[in-house]
């Protein structure tokens, strides 16, 4: 055992040394994105950003070496579980009370999970009431309903006080957790319960063991960035080709945000480029190879991600796209067709049931969401159709672009506008090189790549649609999307570019070196950024 630890000991420090080139490289990355986040306020007391700056320093020389030991495509996925794990972690940590978007409401969810409640129960009060908020009229209701929502603990009102602080920022973190019931209005219940399991252990164990108040958050956290590196873990070892792509779509800062929270989102990210590395394995397997079993994983893992949000549905089409002479069956289309259809219906029964499920929250205070009249407006008014498609192109995708570093959760306004141009273009520069230009020799037919394009489209459309009409107001296009909502569909660009420069094929094992050097350099920059801006 001590001749296994010292020989592992002498190949990390062997590493360290021969990779100092790129290590150099790595912390004038962090060095310039750090700078370009300080502003004056962090020169009064720097004390803990020159903490974070020096363990994401050293952190970052851990994972790079560690990355340099395992260099193969072969080994890629315990990097992937490792450094997402490593910053990660950190991340859950700093990133301030309930501040990721909506965090508070999942996070009241995963409490109720850890209760062993798969499907939230609305209690309606003495009367019986359906909504959160009575309709009145104007824009938004302030009729209020009482005694009426989902039950869950008192430590709630916890997090809705301090919602977007730090731990130094509030003394009420210490406290044990008030598990006296209450309740709350609004639990997510239109989500699937598989999407908490994670969260929901976390707070069962803050609870079992009487642990102070703000473990019901960071546990949570830490057990959902667990299953996120699981999941992504698992895809980039599934994968054959594309690997370094799917890891930089995974961890870009925004990716990373919302995995190390307690949102459903980290599920739908993992579950998505999960789903999407299979198809990749399907696609680039050898003929004959195959069988009906791998027509049901695939429809399967399309189906848990479509249930988490209904527009990726659509990837279960990407089965289409799979070669016939892949598959032992020749009949195997039959199949291919049953696993649509089934994953098609149970989609639309569990919209019947989600849409409704919405007036169980602050959302019912939106006098004017209202989709058979958004509908009927559309169809008296066809021109707004051309105006919303026009819109989702321009000033929708402007916003999707913005938003790789532009953090948003609580109740500060600017909360909502963090200009960090010089990281935001950095990303663009990169996510570029990777995803339109990345050196590889995979090749997809074109029936593949249009066939891609199209369900990108599907998806990204019917993402706008669906909020155009349960969340904009009716006649309006305020649709309210956000870049997260759109994260997977970046990782298809590599399989739809219909271009590949040849003569980088020659330099993508110095290629991925350097990307890796910048995956790990953005995650750092997320818990700098974090750093600068509260504390």
């Amino acid at each position: 055992m001590i001749d296994v630890v010292k020989e592992n000991c002498s190949e990390f420090t062997s590493t360290l040394v021969n990779s100092k080139k790129y290590l150099i490289v790595y912390l004038i990355f962090i060095t310039a994105t750090f700078l370009s986040t300080v502003s004056a306020k962090n020169f009064a007391d720097p004390r803990f950003e020159i903490a974070a700056f020096a363990l994401v320093a050293i952190l970052g020389v851990f994972c790079i070496t560690y990355y340099f030991m395992h260099d193969s495509k072969e080994e890629l996925y315990k990097v992937a579980f490792v450094i997402i794990l490593c910053f990660g972690i950190i991340t859950a940590f700093v990133v301030p009370i309930v501040d990721v978007s909506d965090e508070l409401e999942h996070l009241t969810r995963a409490e109720i999970t850890s209760q062993g409640v798969i499907f939230p129960h609305w209690e309606g009060g003495e009367h019986n009431l359906t909504q959160l908020y009575n309709r009145t009229e104007g824009k938004y209701s302030n009729e209020l309903n009482t005694d009426v929502g989902f039950e869950t603990i008192q430590s709630h009102m916890f997090f809705l006080n301090n919602r977007e602080k730090t731990v130094f920022m509030t003394d009420g973190d210490t406290n044990v957790i008030n598990k006296t019931p209450m309740l709350d209005g609004s639990s997510f219940e239109q989500n699937p319960f598989y999407g908490y399991i994670p969260q929901g252990i976390g707070v069962f164990i803050a609870k079992l063991f009487d642990m102070n108040v703000i473990w019901m958050l960071w546990l949570p956290r830490i057990f959902n960035l667990f299953t996120y590196a699981l999941l992504i873990s698992l895809a980039v070892k599934k994968a054959p080709v594309l690997k370094v792509p799917l890891l930089a779509v995974a961890c870009i800062p925004i990716s990373i945000y919302q995995a190390a929270s307690v949102s459903i989102d980290s599920m739908i990210i993992g579950l998505a480029l999960l789903t999407l590395a299979y198809f990749i394995y399907l696609y680039k397997s050898e003929p004959g190879s195959l069988d009906t079993k791998e027509v049901a994983i695939f429809c399967g893992l399309s189906l848990l991600l479509g249930l988490c949000k209904l527009p990726y549905l659509a990837f279960v089409f990407f089965i289409l796209l799979v070669p016939r002479k892949n598959f032992k069956n020749e009949k195997i289309i039959r199949y291919m067709l049953l696993g649509i259809f089934i994953v098609s219906c149970i989609g639309v029964l569990w919209s019947s049931y989600s849409e409704p499920a919405l007036m169980h929250s602050w959302r019912s205070k939106l006098n004017y969401m209202n989709p058979s009249l958004q509908l009927q407006f559309l169809m008296d008014h066809p021109f707004n159709i051309l105006r919303f498609i026009r819109m989702i192109f321009t000033y929708t995708l402007g916003i999707t672009l913005n938003g790789f570093f532009n953090f948003f959760g609580a109740y500060s306004a600017n909360h909502y506008a963090d200009h960090y141009t010089f990281i935001t273009v950095l990303i663009w520069i990169f996510l570029s090189l990777t995803l339109l230009f990345y050196p590889s020799d995979s090749k997809f037919s074109m029936k593949s790549k249009l066939g891609t394009l199209i369900i990108l489209l599907m998806i990204y459309m019917g993402t706008c649609f669906i909020q155009l009409l349960t969340w904009a107001d009716v006649g309006g296009t305020n649709i309210g999307v956000s870049t997260r909502y759109f994260i997977p569909l970046f990782a298809l660009l590599p399989i739809i570019v219909p271009f590949r420069i040849k003569r980088f094929d020659k330099y993508q094992g110095t290629f991925d070196k350097y990307a890796m050097i910048c995956i790990i350099g953005f995650m750092a920059t997320l818990i700098l950024a974090f750093a600068t801006k509260y504390y």
